[in-house]
C-alpha cells in the first residue's frame, strides 16, 4: 500500500482524473491517493511506458516478477485491481484493453507534466574539426533519405560525424533523434532488442510501434551486424516510413535506395606550405588542439609545425590516430613522435581509458577488422603490403597469385577488402587503382613480416615493378631493381 506524500515537486503522468507519480509510486484521483499494491503499480508503469501499444503477458510477467516463476492468474489479479481503481468501463471511459493473443494495452490518452525527452545523444566534449563539407551534405540529404550510411576506415571519425548530424537535425524530427551503440552487440538477434530498449518499446512489435513516429534513428558500428541491420532497414522502410536511419559502418548495407557517404581522413597539407596554410589545415588543427588539451598553452614552433604536418600525413589524417599521437607528445615531443612512427604502430597504443577497448590503440582497431576477414582475405591483405604505391588488379595478379590464391579470385577479394574500408579505391585514366592508407599498410606489413613471406613476395613485387611500362628505360629499371633488391 502506498502512503500519500504531497507530490508538488515531481512531474506526473496524467490520464483522465488520475495522476501517476512514478518516483513516489503513487496514483491519485482528483488529488486523493488510491490504495494500490506494489505489483499493480509495477504493471501500471510498464503499461504507461508503452501507452497505445500492446504489451504481451510474458513481457509483463518478466518485468514485474524478474526473479520468480508465476502464473497468468497473478497478472490477471493485479490487472483487475487497476481496473477497479480506475472504474474502468464506466461512463464509456476505458483504460486497459486485453487481447488474448497480444496482451494488454493502456488506451487512455496520457499527458505528462514533465518535458518530453527527444533524444539520448551523448554530450560532445570537443569541437568537430574539418567536417563542414560532409556535414552540410548530410544535413541536406538525411531528412530526405530513408537510409543513409556513413562509411570509412576505422578511426576516421564516423561516430563523431553521425552524432553531430543528429544534434543539428534534432528539431527537424518531431519525435527526436535516438542513438544506439551497436559495437557491444555480439549477437545479431539482439539488434532489435537493443533498439527497443533504448526507445522503451517492445522488440517483437518494434516496426509496428514505430509506425506513427517521425524520428532519426542513429545506429553506430554496424559492420559486424550487416544482415541484422539490412533486415531492420527493410522492415522499417515498409512499416515506419517516418523513421530515418543514419548508420555508421566500415561497410555499406548494399540495399536499394541506400545513400552511402564515404568519409575520408581530415584534409592534409604539405609540410612545405607556409605557416598560415599549415595552421588552417584541419588535420593539423586537430592534432594541435588535442596536444593543447593535454598541455595548456601549447603552441608549436615553426619546426614543430612542419613535424606536425608530417605526422598528419603519416597518419592519413585519421582523427583517432592523431588523438593517440597527441597523447605521446608530452613525453616525446613532436619530433620524437614523428621519429617513433618509423617503428610501426606501437606508439599509438594509449588512448582514453574511457574509450571502448578497440579505440584505445590503432592496432586494436585494425585487429578488430582483420579478425573479421575470412582466411583468403587475410592472406591477400598481408601480401598486398609489398605495394608501396597505388596498384592495379593486374599488378596484384602478377605479384600475389599462387595455388592457394588463384588469379581469378583476386578481383573479388580486392573488392571485399575495399568494401570493408581496408583499401582505398581511386579512378584514374587507365581505370581503377587501389591504394593503402599508411597506417593500414604498416599494420599489414608487420603481419606479413611475422608470417615469414615478406622477402619472397617483396622480390616478386620488385621484379614486376621494374619492368612495368611506366619505367623510362630498361637501364633505369635495372638500376632501380638492383637498388631495391639490395635495400630489402
Amino acid at each position: 500500500m502506498n502512503s500519500f506524500v504531497k507530490p508538488d515537486t515531481e512531474p506526473a503522468v496524467g490520464f483522465g482524473p488520475f495522476a501517476f507519480y512514478r518516483q513516489q509510486r503513487l496514483v491519485t484521483r482528483d488529488g486523493e491517493p488510491l490504495a494500490l499494491g506494489g505489483r499493480a503499480l509495477d504493471i501500471l508503469q510498464v503499461l504507461v511506458e508503452h501507452a497505445g501499444g500492446y504489451v504481451s503477458k510474458q513481457a509483463l510477467i518478466t518485468r514485474v516478477w524478474p526473479d520468480s516463476v508465476v502464473e497468468d492468474i497473478n497478472l490477471r489479479v493485479h490487472i483487475a485491481a487497476l481496473r477497479r481503481a480506475f472504474v474502468d468501463g464506466r461512463d464509456g471511459c476505458q483504460y486497459i484493453l486485453n487481447d488474448p493473443r497480444q496482451g494488454y494495452c493502456f488506451v487512455a490518452p496520457v499527458m505528462s507534466t514533465a518535458p518530453i525527452e527527444k533524444h539520448n545523444l551523448p554530450a560532445r566534449l570537443s569541437p568537430v574539426i574539418g567536417r563542414d563539407k560532409v556535414l552540410g551534405r548530410l544535413l541536406a540529404e538525411v531528412p530526405r533519405q530513408g537510409l543513409t550510411t556513413v562509411t570509412g576506415p576505422g578511426g576516421v571519425g564516423k561516430s563523431t560525424v553521425v552524432l553531430r548530424v543528429a544534434e543539428l537535425l534534432l528539431e527537424h524530427f518531431d519525435d527526436g533523434a535516438w542513438f544506439v551503440d551497436l559495437t557491444a552487440v555480439a549477437d545479431p538477434s539482439q539488434v532489435r532488442a537493443g533498439i527497443a530498449c533504448t526507445l522503451g518499446l517492445e522488440p517483437d512489435a518494434l516496426s509496428r510501434q514505430l509506425k506513427p513516429r517521425r524520428m532519426l534513428l542513429v545506429l553506430d558500428g554496424c559492420e559486424h551486424l550487416l544482415d541484422a541491420c539490412r533486415e531492420l532497414a527493410l522492415a522499417l522502410r515498409a512499416a515506419a516510413p517516418g523513421v530515418a536511419l543514419l548508420l555508421s559502418s566500415r561497410e555499406a548495407l548494399n540495399l536499394a535506395g541506400e545513400h552511402v557517404v564515404q568519409l575520408p581522413g581530415l584534409a592534409l597539407a604539405s609540410p612545405l606550405e607556409p605557416e598560415h596554410q599549415l595552421l588552417a589545415c584541419p588535420a593539423v588543427q586537430l592534432l594541435v588542439e588535442r596536444v593543447g588539451a593535454r598541455q595548456q598553452g601549447f603552441k608549436p614552433s615553426d619546426r614543430d609545425l612542419v613535424a606536425v604536418a608530417q605526422i598528419c600525413q603519416r597518419l592519413d589524417g585519421l582523427p583517432l590516430a592523431l588523438e593517440l599521437a597527441a597523447a605521446q607528445v608530452s613525453a616525446l615531443g613532436v619530433a620524437g613522435v614523428l621519429e617513433q612512427l618509423d617503428h610501426g604502430l606501437s606508439l599509438l597504443s594509449h588512448g582514453r581509458r574511457t574509450a571502448v577497448p578497440r579505440h584505445r590503440s590503432l592496432e586494436a582497431l585494425l585487429d578488430w577488422s582483420f579478425e573479421r576477414l575470412d582466411a583468403n582475405e587475410q592472406v591477400l591483405f598481408q601480401r598486398l603490403a609489398v605495394f608501396d604505391r597505388p596498384f592495379t588488379v593486374n599488378a596484384v595478379k602478377a605479384v600475389v597469385s599462387c595455388p592457394e590464391l588463384d588469379a581469378e579470385q583476386l578481383p573479388w577479394l580486392l573488392s571485399r577488402l575495399a568494401s570493408q574500408s581496408l583499401l582505398m579505391v581511386e579512378q584514374c585514366a587507365s581505370g581503377v587503382r587501389f591504394r593503402w592508407l599508411h597506417t593500414t599498410r604498416a599494420y599489414a606489413l608487420e603481419k606479413l613480416r611475422r608470417s615469414g613471406h615478406w622477402h619472397s613476395y617483396h622480390r616478386r613485387y620488385v621484379l614486376q615493378d621494374a619492368w612495368t611500362p611506366a619505367r623510362s628505360s630498361p637501364a633505369a629499371s635495372r638500376q632501380g631493381l638492383e637498388q631495391r633488391v639490395g635495400l630489402h
